[in-house]
């Protein structure tokens, strides 16, 4: 099974992740730092935008490929996935900004973020429970188990 929307948009991800990573490698190169962050903040910004990229993609990830296995191809599910990595270039571009301008891009790229994982986390649990299969298979286990 082809799963179109997850699989776009999980060539992006990835691809947003080379170009974060590709943004410490030059604050690396700009600071002459090879390990750790030397005391520069702007190679500790990139770097806390790229493993904050990091914690959250996956979760984001499984969450899309899931629902779209449960629901199929939803237009919605598309503006999901394009707001997710809009939210991500947002908040890698935010971290770059001295303060306070640092928070608005920062504050939105985290909002949109949160907004999207909680979202999906909630029709995740829906679709697990409200399924008019689930109550069966449900009552199926459970008679199983007796």
């Amino acid at each position: 099974m082809i799963l179109p929307i997850s699989l776009t948009i999980a060539g992006a991800a990835a691809l947003l992740n080379l170009w974060i990573a590709r943004r410490v490698g030059q604050a690396r190169v700009a600071h002459k730092v090879s390990i750790g962050d030397g005391g520069q903040e702007a190679l500790t910004a990139r770097m806390r935008a790229h493993s904050n990229y990091v914690e959250y993609t996956p979760f984001f990830l499984v969450l899309l490929v899931l629902t779209e296995l449960a629901v199929g191809q939803a237009i919605w599910l598309w503006a999901v996935g394009a707001l997710y990595m809009l939210g991500r270039v947002a908040h890698a571009f935010g971290m770059d900004r001295p303060l306070p301008d640092r928070l608005h891009l920062r504050m939105i790229g985290i909002g949109v973020t949160l907004l999207v994982l909680f979202g999906l986390a909630v029709v995740a649990i829906a679709l697990a429970y409200m399924h008019p299969g689930t109550a069966h298979g449900l009552r199926y286990a459970a008679l199983a188990h007796d």
